[in-house]
């Protein structure tokens, strides 16, 4: 028996890396999945991998249009949500100096706009019970340069998850965060100037954390997995850091 037999649950940003092992996670748990993404090619492998258990839909969750598409497929359905993973996201990383207006926009339009209005969308078809777990960052912990605007807008999602909580706790849903330190997916390896450099950045990452390595995706879906199910009952409003010690070795 899965931990989530007969649930029904939505991954945002779920083509690649992190969303990508939570949608394969929690189907090897039993869920029916919705997973989004932005780019085809990239949805079409993701439902190659995983099956007849996923509907995958393309989406850009800053599109309020979009987004109503995404929910009116889950409303037809016709068994509501019992998990939502808000996991969609991205940005820029830039200095103050060089930042943009439009780097700004980007940034804050995929990772607050985005993960809000997945939510707000998402309250008429929770069930009873429901759990929402949201992608923060270590960065939203630690003052590195280049990080300002994505990590702001982590620190964002973060303060929305505690009020959230409060006001959705009458109902029985339950909301956190999921704090993933450096981990080996595309988007991280995307920061390195080109694609040999990669393992370097990995390399030099990891000599940063106590654990001296990054995270694979699969490690960050088994606590997302923890949070959504009922493993995790009497939890909401928290942050669970699967860092590798990261944040705490800075603080």
């Amino acid at each position: 028996m899965g931990q989530l037999d007969e649930k029904t649950a939505l991954v945002t940003g779920g083509s690649t890396g992190i969303g990508l092992a939570v949608a394969k996670r929690f189907a090897e748990e039993g869920a029916r999945v919705h997973l989004t993404g932005r780019r085809q090619s990239e949805l079409d492998s993701a439902s190659a991998l995983l099956g007849d258990s996923v509907t995958a839909i393309r989406s850009d969750v800053s599109d309020l249009d979009d987004l109503a598409r995404v929910f009116g497929v889950i409303e037809e359905g016709g068994r509501g949500l019992d998990v939502v993973f808000a996991n969609a996201g991205g940005g820029d990383i830039t200095t103050l100096a060089d930042l943009t207006p439009e780097s700004f926009d980007k940034t804050f339009g995929s990772n607050v706009r985005g993960t809000v209005f997945t939510v707000q969308k998402a309250l008429p078809l929770l069930n009873e019970g429901a759990s929402i777990v949201i992608t923060g960052s270590s960065s939203a912990s630690r003052g590195t340069a280049g990080f300002g605007v994505y990590s702001a807008s982590k620190a964002a999602v973060r303060q929305f998850t505690r009020v959230w909580a409060a006001e959705l706790g009458p109902r029985g849903v339950r909301v956190n965060t999921v704090t993933p330190g450096p981990t080996d997916t595309p988007g991280l390896r995307g920061l390195a100037p080109d694609s040999s450099a990669a393992p370097g950045l990995l390399d030099a990452m990891a000599k940063q954390l106590p654990l001296g390595r990054v995270a694979q995706p699969a490690e960050i879906a088994n606590a997302v997995l923890f949070l959504a199910s009922a493993q995790s009952s009497f939890m909401t409003g928290s942050e669970l850091f699967v860092d590798g010690g990261e944040v705490q070795s800075y603080l």
